[in-house]
């Protein structure tokens, strides 16, 4: 069964850092556009970033410009996140997605997702 798997998450003091990462199969996912998405409790899933296929195209959302990267590592079937400068707002579970529609910023455009991680932000 076809499954992506985050990781990296955990409790971060407000202005340091976390990376996270997302473990995919590399003959499955290697051409997909791949995306990080958080959701705060209550709250609708929101797009953070994507990257295309080859990596040479990013998208972000506003929030996370100037403070998060998205990058990938195809030959390891690896996703990531680097997050800097964290803020209490960053709080949510973190998931990673995988989809057709190049540079895709809304949860329709992927079609597989992992199980999230647990970033919290305190002050």
């Amino acid at each position: 069964q076809v499954q992506l798997v985050e990781s990296g998450g955990g409790l971060v003091q407000a202005g340091g850092s976390l990376r996270l990462s997302c473990v995919f199969s590399r003959d499955t996912f290697t051409r997909y556009t791949m995306g990080w998405f958080r959701q705060a409790p209550g709250k609708e899933r929101m797009f953070v970033a994507a990257i295309s296929w080859i990596g040479s195209i990013t998208n972000y959302a506003d929030s996370a410009k100037g403070r998060f990267t998205i990058s990938r590592d195809n030959a390891k079937g690896t996703l990531y996140l680097q997050m800097n400068n964290l803020k209490l707002e960053d709080t949510a579970v973190y998931y990673c997605a995988a989809g057709r529609v190049l540079g895709g910023i809304r949860t329709d455009a992927y079609d597989y997702w992992g199980q999230g991680t647990q970033v919290t932000v305190s002050s």
